[in-house]
């Protein structure tokens, strides 16, 4: 089973839902932040290519 853990935007107007939103202030941040979140939970990200990274258990 697939699980969404977090995601990760620079753009709140982008993201929604239950899932934790983390907000970066730049490209570069946000890509940094979801691969620290990832390698933490041990999960993958995974880039919508809409300015949104999930991070997702698998």
């Amino acid at each position: 089973m697939k699980l969404i853990l977090a995601v990760v935007a620079t753009d709140s107007t982008q993201v929604g839902g239950g899932a934790p939103i983390f907000y970066a202030s730049s490209e570069e941040e946000r890509l940094e932040l979801a691969l620290l979140i990832a390698k933490v939970l041990g999960a993958a990200v995974h880039d919508l290519h809409n300015g949104v990274l999930v991070i997702v258990q698998h």
